[in-house]
């Protein structure tokens, strides 16, 4: 057929058709959804092809995109995924079946099984849900809820592991984010981490580990709790496990159920629990990132991000603190008269999306994270290499220094931090 992308020029008439769509969607968009899409208005790029850390515009702009879409292991479009995809398709197999036993997600488990920690592997249940972000979360907070018979959850940070109070010993579960991705990008010392887990496991307490953000290589171990040697008792998994596809789990003791799996309604909750392209997409990346070593990658290439990225904290008044564990990390913003930092114009919150403006204006596409909206994360996908990086970190140098000399209060590039 004339035009189509087996012919010759046929790739060049349907990239060319690409573009025109796009545009058509930047126009259309803002009139047809809703003004709380916040990532349109602070990301106004319509992409229209992607492959691995790049990222081509309806504009024909290219970008490097050091969000990975939601954290993907992979980047857009790897090969494995893509092939992986192909072959449920090309099968014949149903997309959709809620929950129920298919020969894809049995190799997606089984696959899953073979990066857990054995404490964990060699008893575990996986529990498919919604592929939202909370509806993990909510999966967890049932399972312990239903288990304990405890109504309580508390992140660790807010936990108090004494008797002197009821209630407060003895939660239903207390939840870890243990790389600190949405909190700042914060890694919480893995002796910190190992000391949880010896006062909840003392106290009968789960001890459920938050890996949406961090796990599939992320932090150079498979799994951010890995670092520490430590054993959750239910780990809540998402975005990374879906290879740029929505999917989500919950994996968990065998021994940790509410009384009768069969009827109970909260943890197995949501309608789209089975689909088969996620699952295919999941059990690829999951292989590929474990056969070709890449959580190794990520922790040798991260470590020489942070080397060029701290020195950022003396060369630029605007940068606090540089800081991630493998290939995720964060760049903390400040500005000297912001004692009270908020996410509105003229604050800290408000200088973060400058750089991430100026970042765009570079061709780079960074993510901002943390209560405050101050930190600028890169979360690079773990194939990304060593030339990507350097022209990535670049730019992002690049982005920093037009917003210093904006700022006023600056100290000389390369010089000393200007006195406060």
């Amino acid at each position: 057929m004339a035009g189509s992308q087996g012919t010759p020029g046929g790739g060049v008439l349907a990239r060319g058709r690409a573009v025109r769509e796009g545009e058509g969607a930047s126009r259309r968009g803002p009139a047809r959804e809703p003004a709380a899409r916040t990532y349109a208005r602070a990301l106004p790029v319509v992409p229209v092809r992607a492959r691995g850390l790049t990222i081509e515009g309806a504009d024909g702009r290219r970008y490097l995109d050091c969000a990975s879409g939601a954290g993907s292991a992979l980047g857009h479009n790897h090969p494995a995924v893509l092939e992986a995809i192909r072959r449920v398709l090309d099968s014949g197999a149903p997309l959709q079946v809620m929950n129920l036993t298919t020969p894809v997600e049995d190799a997606f488990v089984t696959e899953l099984l073979r990066t857990l920690p054995p404490g964990l592997a060699d008893h575990a249940r996986v529990r498919f849900c919604g592929p939202s972000g909370t509806d993990p979360l909510d999966t967890a907070a049932a399972l312990v809820r239903a288990a304990t018979g405890r109504d309580r959850t508390v992140a660790a940070h807010r936990w108090v592991p004494d008797d002197g109070g009821p209630g407060l010993a003895r939660p239903a579960g207390v939840f870890l984010e243990p790389a600190g991705s949405a909190a700042e990008v914060r890694p919480v010392p893995d002796t910190v981490v190992r000391r949880l887990r010896a006062l909840t496991a003392e106290r009968a307490v789960p001890l459920v580990v938050d890996e949406r953000e961090t796990g599939v290589g992320r932090t150079g171990a498979f799994w951010a709790v890995d670092h520490s040697g430590a054993v959750p008792d239910v780990l809540i998994l998402a975005k990374a496990i879906g290879g740029s596809l929505p999917l989500a789990a919950v994996v968990h003791r065998a021994d940790l159920h509410e009384p009768d799996d069969s009827s109970a309604p909260g943890p197995e909750g949501g309608g789209f629990r089975g689909n088969q392209l996620a699952l295919a997409a999941g059990a690829a990346t999951l292989a590929h990132v474990r056969e070709h070593r890449l959580a190794e990658h990520a922790a040798a290439l991260g470590a020489r991000a942070l080397a060029r990225l701290r020195p950022l904290t003396e060369r630029f008044t605007c940068v606090a603190d540089v800081r991630g564990r493998g290939l995720m990390t964060g760049v903390e913003l400040t500005t000297p008269d912001d004692d009270a930092p908020g996410p509105v114009p003229g604050t800290i919150g408000g200088l973060a999306g400058v750089v991430q403006r100026e970042c765009l204006r570079r061709g780079l596409i960074v993510d901002i994270t943390g209560p405050a909206a101050n930190v600028v994360r890169l979360l690079p996908p773990l194939t990304v290499t060593e030339e990507q990086m350097t022209a990535a970190l670049d730019r992002l140098a690049d982005a920093l220094e037009a917003v210093e000399r904006r700022c006023g209060d600056r100290a000389p590039i390369g010089g000393q931090r200007a006195p406060r």
